[in-house]
């Protein structure tokens, strides 16, 4: 990999990635105080990074409901400044390491295509649904939790030649720790995106070049295997148990972990998928529904669930959400 510690410590790169981790942050009151000796604060992480003095800070700890209960650390805007500096270096170099059905935080991809993926996939195996196919669909357990940093920082290894690089990516991976000593990356870091990815990628190159599994799919820590035939994917669900165990010190889901039917309807991506349309998750109607109650139109909440019912079959539950709002 062609890049170097200066790549990522230059005063250049620094103010590039100031101008991208600031967009819509100018008001947040950390952020204004930094602006405030904006070349001096920028100048002074420069030095500690050229003369190798530069030592990560702690985390703000703060929970969100997304839509299950999240922990989110939250780093100094120095180190957040840093996280994107390192991001937007490293992300192009790995970004054309990532097998084709890797879909979560990368460019041109997200949920919306991976949707695609999959519908596009499930027509191709049911042959237009005229044949009863099914699907393996996996959940990682605690999968941020369970990062292991020597594991993470070994596959780095194998793609960074430049050791200050990677003393510098240790400095950043080493300053959390999930509960378990040498485990663990925080939700809040831009550079975790990235890094899970990374680590992850160690899976999907084993399921599509060395399993080959051709009809493969990854969001995050969910993914999916689909095949015409049950038996196989029951046989195949141990050697990703294994894999996932031995290689990277991971664990599925026990009670997220299902072989059905494509026609049964698949629960994926916030959606249940069937041959002919989607429709949105139980859990998530009634969360959608209790948050405008009461609220105006044009309120953003309502604007963006009213974008998001455009991607499904919700005529009548876009009815129903037009109700609950103030008259």
């Amino acid at each position: 990999m062609h890049i170097s510690y200066n790549d990522i410590t230059s005063i250049q790169n620094l103010c590039e990635a100031w101008s991208e981790f600031v967009r819509g942050k100018k008001h947040k009151k950390d952020v204004a105080e930094f602006s405030l000796n904006l070349s001096l604060n920028i100048y002074t992480l420069h030095m500690e990074l050229k003369q190798k003095t530069y030592c990560h800070g702690g985390y703000h700890a703060f929970n969100i409901a997304d839509p299950k209960p999240r922990n989110i650390h939250k780093a100094t805007v120095r180190d957040r400044l840093l996280h994107h500096a390192i991001h937007r270096v490293l992300y192009p170099c790995f970004d054309t390491k990532f097998v084709h059905d890797s879909y979560s935080c990368r460019n041109s991809k997200g949920t919306h295509r991976a949707i695609k993926r999959f519908e596009y996939f499930a027509r191709k195996v049911s042959h237009n649904y005229t044949k009863q196919s099914w699907i393996l669909k996996c959940d990682i357990r605690k999968f941020f939790a369970n990062v292991d940093h020597a594991i993470l920082l070994a596959i780095l290894k194998k793609h960074i030649v430049d050791d200050d690089i990677l003393l510098l990516l240790r400095e950043v991976i080493t300053s959390f720790g999930s509960g378990t000593k040498g485990k663990g990356l925080p939700l809040g870091n831009l550079t975790s995106q990235l890094l899970v990815n990374i680590y992850m990628n160690e899976f999907d190159q084993c399921a599509k070049h060395t399993l080959r599994e051709k009809f493969y799919i990854r969001y995050a820590d969910d993914f999916i295997f689909l095949s015409v035939d049950k038996s196989s994917l029951a046989n195949f669900l141990p050697k990703v148990e294994a894999f996932l165990s031995q290689k990277l010190k991971l664990s599925l889901h026990p009670d997220k972990v299902h072989i059905k039917t494509i026609g049964s309807g698949v629960d994926f991506l916030g959606w249940v998928h069937f041959p002919t349309h989607r429709i949105l998750r139980a859990t998530t109607k009634r969360r959608m529904l209790e948050r405008v109650a009461g609220l105006e139109k044009d309120h953003p909440t309502v604007q963006s669930y009213l974008g998001l019912l455009k991607h499904g079959d919700t005529h009548k539950l876009q009815e129903k959400l037009l109700s609950f709002l103030k008259s």
